[in-house]
């Protein structure tokens, strides 16, 4: 007999009813904005024809405040599950023309049901937010709803890679589970994100801001670091969340993407050794370094206008997927301080628990001094970077470029921080402090006492850099354990990350350690 004809027509008329969102006018407006609805987002993220939506049919449960003749289609929210480059991730999209995105018990709910199930299936997560805030007309409803939503996203933490796109408004409470994600990109100019906006913030303190000082992209990428990627636009947000899918592995349990069946290169880089100046104090570039050391084309760099002082993102050699955490000769001489020990220690910790090998370029004179930096908390900074390479299990390769001075030689994953592999180029200088600093403490009143004072403190200088500070005093002691040439940098790193992949360390049995916050 087949299904009545009305039960087909129904279920057609509810499917373009929930397929239109806010109707064509909305929909043509947006688009003259150069954005793309929430479905559209979802439809370039996945491969064609492979989504698979939750809950089209979900309507909102509100009663009275003029909610009970409204029609909210999906009820704001769009989620489901698609594959990106063959392997399935699971997806949500805020509608911001359907109540303008807000979230009610309803809209929370279906969110919350994809992230579990993204969860037990170990698949990625990624969350498009678009949002005027909670559904005022729900109430404490909508609270809970975003509480939900957060304790999901700390159960998920550490299982599935989560990441956010900041491609609308994000205020308030809303801001807190794109905080709780791996990774946060932001459009530039259709996007903001802030707890209290500029009136709010001048009618309780006075204060007059705007929002691009503290709610724009920019700002958030350079000043807060709450952000990790700017998108020029929607399209341009999907291009780097496929880039960074690109590098991660599915779950906790799995290994990254590698790419094996690349040869392990065997030759040397002889312009490697020139990027490096002779005078140990002059600045240079530690990215084209990397992009020497890397496959063409592969470094994919995180945060890069936040903390410049510290280089952190994702490569390939020879096709193996890790982790760069390079000091930045470049900036602040490379120096250590608050906010590129944040960087780092969050970069480090998300690469071990997702299997990610590090790889750690070191050329740091120290932590930053200054009183700023003492008042702000350095100490409990710093430690964090202690705490991050100590707690990490993941194979980890060093290599000293230049200075490695004080407790920052610690801090950048030396020897007795767990690294695997310790390398020198000849260029290398590992001491307490510099050279000529440490002269001036130890050996003050030879130099006063000296006929000519300046051949004094040359002479006191070379003596110890050769007897103190050399790459070979530190190999002498087992916490080098080879010195090489630039140019064969490359060759130990791809044949080192080839031997340590089946690295294995067991730790004590406990819940959790606690870095310092």
């Amino acid at each position: 007999m087949g299904i009545d004809q009305k039960l087909l027509d129904e279920l057609e008329r509810r499917q373009t009813e929930a397929l239109a969102s806010g109707g064509p006018a909305p929909i043509a407006k947006r688009h003259a904005q150069g954005r793309l609805t929430a479905r559209e987002r979802l439809e370039a993220l996945y491969t064609p024809h492979t989504f698979q939506e939750f809950g089209l049919h979900a309507q909102h449960a509100t009663r009275g405040f003029g909610m009970d003749k409204k029609s909210l289609p999906t009820d704001g929210v769009i989620t489901g599950i698609g594959f990106v480059d063959g392997r399935p991730v699971a997806g949500f999209s805020q509608d911001f023309m359907i109540a303008g995105g807000s979230l009610g018990s309803v809209h929370a709910h279906k969110i919350c049901d994809l992230m579990d199930h993204a969860a037990r299936a170990g698949m990625p997560l990624i969350g498009f937010n678009d949002s005027g805030g909670a559904r005022i007309q729900e109430g404490v409803e909508s609270l809970s709803g975003y509480g939900q939503v957060f304790n999901r996203n700390v159960l998920m933490s550490g299982v599935v890679p989560q990441i956010a796109v900041i491609c609308g408004p994000c205020a308030g409470g809303a801001v807190y589970s794109p905080a709780l994600m791996d990774f946060l990109i932001m459009t530039r100019h259709s996007a903001s994100m802030f707890i209290c906006g500029p009136e709010v913030i001048r009618a309780v303190t006075g204060q007059r801001t705007t929002m691009e000082e503290i709610g724009s992209a920019e700002a958030h990428a350079r000043d807060s670091g709450n952000i990790h990627f700017i998108a020029e636009d929607d399209r341009h947000a999907l291009e780097i969340v496929h880039r960074l899918l690109g590098y991660l592995p599915s779950n906790n349990m799995s290994d990254p993407p590698h790419q094996p069946g690349v040869e392990i290169t065997l030759s040397d880089d002889l312009g490697l050794e020139a990027l490096i100046p002779e005078d140990p104090k002059a600045p240079y570039d530690v990215k084209d370094v990397i992009a020497r050391l890397a496959d063409a084309d592969s470094f994919l760099e995180v945060q890069r206008e936040f903390a410049q002082n510290l280089v952190v993102g994702f490569a390939r050699i020879d096709g193996v997927v890790l982790g760069i955490v390079a000091n930045q000769p470049h900036v602040k001489a490379g120096t250590l301080d608050i906010d590129a020990s944040d960087k780092g220690a969050r970069f480090i910790r998300f690469c071990n628990i997702f299997n990610i090998p590090l790889l750690t370029l070191v050329d740091v004179p120290g932590f930053l001094p200054g009183v700023a930096q003492e008042k702000h908390g350095i100490i409990r900074h710093g430690a964090k970077m202690l705490f991050a390479y100590g707690a990490s299990t993941v194979p980890k390769i060093t290599v000293i470029m230049r200075k490695a001075y004080g407790g920052a030689f610690l801090a950048m994953c030396s020897r007795d921080m767990g690294a695997d592999l310790v390398l020198a180029w000849p260029t290398a200088e590992i001491a307490v402090m510099g050279a000529e600093g440490a002269v001036g403490v130890v050996f003050r009143r030879e130099i006063e006492a000296a006929e000519d004072k300046d051949a004094e403190r040359t002479r006191l200088i070379d003596e110890y850099r050769a007897k103190f500070s050399s790459p070979y005093m530190a190999a002498s002691r087992r916490l080098v354990d080879e010195i090489i040439e630039p140019g064969d940098t490359r060759r130990y790193i791809a044949s080192a990350l080839e031997q340590l992949q089946s690295k294995t360390e067991l730790r004590p049995t406990k819940k959790h350690g606690l870095i310092p916050l």
